[in-house]
């Protein structure tokens, strides 16, 4: 249920604002029916643990196995719409002098809404480079093979994402951390904000005096210090905060 109120002092905060930095989670995608990482272990992939799909040594081991599984979920983000939410926070951008969006989805929800410059901790599932080599792949040219095999010659095509056991990237986490370390505002929306090191991204722009605001229809470990919470979908929440932000 939709419980939320846009208190005035935080939309002064926001009016006022220089920058602000907001971090993105799946569940904002899953407004859009985006299966959340574990909620996808249906039908034939019932079976499987996730992390048995999602590591350089699964991937290794049964490169189709785990090619076919990140078709199956690239064809599932490819199959759906971005939401209010995503659209609200592509308005955003142009409404504040500097505006840092960071999301930890892998669908490119953000850039089909028309974010610019997204931050992206865990990569991009609707991207592919090769598991040795890095050379990007355009999937509208890759053949019919599962997985296509990079012109390097020694290795395969992957999903460009963030396995288990890999780090982050380096460059995408340095600007997050910067970005929560200079805001104004931050705003952290749809993710429960346990899985490290981003969920030390809101605790970081506290300490640094930004205002706060958790959007989640759950409690989370930030609950308790995030300066407002508004509870309720993100594709109703931010666009309210943007008709505030425009009301004259």
């Amino acid at each position: 249920m939709d419980d939320f109120t846009l208190a005035p002092e935080m939309l002064a905060r926001l009016k006022s604002a220089r920058h602000v930095a907001v971090l993105t989670g799946a569940g904002v995608s899953a407004e859009s029916g985006v299966p959340t990482f574990r909620d996808a272990q249906t039908g034939l992939w019932a079976k499987f643990r996730p992390e048995d799909l999602a590591t350089p040594e699964a991937f290794r081991r049964n490169p189709k196995l785990v090619w076919d599984w990140y078709q199956t979920r690239y064809n599932a983000a490819a199959g759906v719409e971005p939401n209010p939410g995503h659209h609200a926070l592509a308005l955003m951008q142009d409404l504040f002098p500097e505006f840092s969006l960071i999301t930890k989805n892998v669908d490119g929800l953000h850039e089909r809404a028309g974010s610019r410059k997204v931050i992206e901790l865990h990569g991009n599932i609707t991207k592919f480079k090769c598991l040795d080599c890095s050379l990007p792949l355009d999937i509208r040219q890759a053949g019919h093979e599962s997985p296509p095999p990079c012109p390097c010659g020694k290795s395969l095509y992957r999903p460009d994402v963030i396995w288990f056991g890999e780090n982050l990237p380096v460059e995408a986490l340095d600007a997050a951390k910067i970005a929560a370390a200079n805001c104004d505002v931050f705003l952290c929306i749809g993710t429960a904000t346990v899985v490290y090191p981003a969920a030390e991204l809101p605790f970081s722009a506290k300490q640094h005096g930004a205002l706060v605001v958790e959007i989640n229809r759950d409690a989370t470990p930030l609950t308790e210090e995030a300066d407002h919470v508004l509870r309720g979908a993100s594709g109703k929440v931010l666009p309210a905060i943007i008709d505030a932000l425009q009301a004259p």
